[in-house]
């Protein structure tokens, strides 16, 4: 049964592909042309090549579950998001603006403390900002860069208007899923990349080795960079895999690499010691050094923190960027571009209540049938409340959650989110999406991925897209229509 996109129901969400009177958008013309000229029985074929793919290719990402951890293909859909080139345009403007913004608001945050002396920022809350880290005060990482590389999380209403709805500094991952999904597209539909004309995204290793390499305290033609991994049993242990192969560098573990007398980082090998430039770190902060956070863990390097400190070694995210990934200080970015900038913010935040306030906590607790509420800094989807499909039982619990610790918890409208055809049951159904990009910064140059990476709620209805709440993904493509 070949695909009919005029009987395709967009349920009155905006679709990224089909418009509200039943049309193609111009960007999607040539893909929804060459998917409903195939049979129901090439679609079959299709999707089982891309589950043989994955499996070859071993893309996998880990979950767990009731202290179990489980190991599964990466769910992926064959048909892919499409976005004209000239809206990536205003959306990587938009992008670069807010993270240079929360760059300068983190190093502020570590050094003079100027927007909560300026009353734009409140004190109370970053005293009680559990990714704070008082190590870090004073430290001057390389070009004031701090979060080196951010995941912002992109959704649209039912309008069309895209907003973030938040921003990953600590450890963002997910986006050798965004390369690999490329790659599975390519070996599924080689002939459409030759019909349509894609901007191409596996450029990001190169990109992100460079970056990595402006930031070495030693100036030399070739640093040393390695990826610093907590091991097999992290559940994206495949990507930290991933990356340092594209790259060409080393992955390590925290007992691969020790700090000498002279507070300089070096990795053992065969041959002796041999100093490392650069740290891509994977490891979150509490773990990244026993002499400076946890006493106990195994994960890190100990003096790791002296030898940054002292300039001898670049860490990428450096530690304390968390600072700024909080859902509450999240609700405050729109102020902190003002601040710093002088600009009005280019992409809006979802609108946010702030549970800290009393007034904004009242209306949320009565409303909690009507909002999505999250504790603020949660990853993943854990802890979540979506009022509309929650119970009674499951609404109270969350009530005395933030009442407990009213700080922690911010809410927000549920959106109407943009929905993308998936396949489901051999026919192509819409299902709510996001989109992460990824913006790599170095002080000197600010990159940010074309596209990123599109998840995708596999359930009819369901606003959960991360993949280990049942998830999956599909390929995005910034489209060129001038270009054909």
């Amino acid at each position: 049964m070949e695909i009919d996109w005029k009987a395709y129901q967009t349920n009155g969400f905006f679709d990224e592909l089909i418009d509200a009177k039943g049309n193609v958008r111009s960007h999607g013309q040539q893909l929804a042309q060459f998917f409903s000229k195939l049979s129901g029985e090439e679609l079959k074929t299709a999707r089982a090549v891309a589950d043989l793919a994955i499996k070859e290719m071993g893309i996998s990402f880990t979950v767990y579950n009731e202290g179990n951890m489980i190991d599964r293909a990466w769910p992926f859909d064959i048909i892919p998001r499409t976005i004209s080139k000239n809206e990536w345009q205003g959306v990587e403007v938009g992008l670069k603006q807010r993270v240079e913004a929360l760059n300068l608001f983190i190093d502020d945050l570590y050094h003079d403390q100027k927007i909560i002396k300026d009353g734009v920022f409140p004190k109370g809350l970053l005293e009680k900002s559990v990714n704070f880290r008082k190590q870090c005060v004073g430290i001057n990482p390389p070009n004031k860069i701090w979060a080196h590389i951010c995941g912002s999380d992109l959704v649209r209403d039912g309008n069309g208007t895209m907003f973030v709805l938040e921003d990953n500094l600590r450890v963002p991952s997910g986006v050798s899923y965004m390369l690999e999904n490329r790659s599975v597209m390519k070996r599924v539909f080689p002939e459409l990349f030759e019909q349509v004309s894609i901007l191409p995204v596996d450029d990001y290793p190169s990109q992100l080795f460079d970056m990595l390499s402006a930031m070495s305290p030693r100036k030399q033609d070739k640093p040393e960079v390695v990826v610093l991994t907590p091991g097999v049993f992290n559940s994206a242990y495949f990507e930290h895999c991933y990356l340092a192969q594209e790259m060409g560098c080393e992955l390590v573990e925290g007992r691969d690499l020790v700090v000498e007398n002279d507070d300089c980082v070096y990795m053992r090998t065969i041959g002796g010691l041999q100093r490392v430039d650069v740290i891509y770190r994977r490891i979150d902060d509490l773990f990244l050094d026993p002499e400076a956070f946890l006493p106990d863990s195994q994960l890190g390097v100990p003096g790791l923190m002296r030898a940054w400190s002292k300039g001898n070694v670049a860490l990428v995210n450096a530690p304390g960027a968390g600072v700024a990934d909080d859902k509450v200080v999240y609700a405050y970015v729109p102020e902190i571009i003002k601040y710093y900038l002088g600009e009005e913010a280019k992409i809006a935040n979802v609108p946010t209540f702030k549970c800290m306030d009393p007034k904004e906590c009242d209306h949320v607790i009565k409303n909690i049938d009507k909002l999505v509420v999250k504790p603020a800094n949660e990853s993943g989807g854990y802890g979540l409340l979506v009022g509309p499909k929650s119970t009674k039982k499951q609404q109270q619990e969350t009530i005395a959650q933030i009442k407990a610790d009213p700080r922690n918890w911010v809410a927000q409208p549920t959106l109407d989110l943009s929905t993308v055809p998936t396949f489901a049951d051999n026919v192509p159904d819409g299902r709510h999406a996001d989109l992460r990009p990824f913006i790599l910064s170095s002080g000197h140059d600010t990159q940010v991925t074309t596209g990123g990476l599109t998840r995708v709620a596999m359930t009819k209805g369901s606003l959960v897209v991360n993949s280990s709440q049942g998830g999956g993904s599909k390929d995005t493509w910034i489209v060129d229509e001038e270009a054909k």
